[in-house]
C-alpha cells in the first residue's frame, strides 16, 4: 500500500499540520517506507508462535502482586530532615496570602 499526495495533504489537514510542497513529497516517501515495513512484518507466518510476554492468561496468574495498602513510607524523620523550616512534624512554609 502507498499513498499519494492527495492523501498526504488529507491527513496534514486532519492532523492540522501546515506542510509545504517539499515537505509533503518527504512526508510521502517516509509513509510510504514505514507501509513497507508494516506490509513486510504482515508477510510473517506466526501460526503456533506463543506470546513472549505479556497479554496472556499464563502471565497474569504467574505474576506475583503485592497487596495494595497505604503506608506513610516510615520516612518521615528522613524526608523532614531535608526540611528548611519544620514545625513539628510537618515543613513549614511561609504564608502567602494574607
Amino acid at each position: 500500500m502507498s499513498l499519494d499526495t492527495a492523501t498526504i495533504r488529507r491527513i496534514a489537514a486532519l492532523a492540522r499540520i501546515r506542510m509545504e510542497d517539499h515537505e509533503i513529497v518527504q512526508a510521502q516517501s517516509e509513509i510510504n517506507g514505514i507501509l513497507g515495513w508494516i506490509e513486510q512484518l504482515q508477510a510473517v507466518d506466526t501460526d503456533g508462535v506463543e506470546p513472549m510476554a505479556g497479554g496472556s492468561a499464563v502471565a497474569l496468574v504467574a505474576a506475583p502482586l503485592r497487596a495494595d495498602a497505604v503506608s506513610d513510607g516510615d520516612k518521615a524523620d528522613a524526608v523532614l530532615a531535608n526540611a528548611p523550616d519544620r514545625q513539628g512534624a510537618y515543613f513549614a512554609v511561609p504564608k502567602v496570602i494574607e
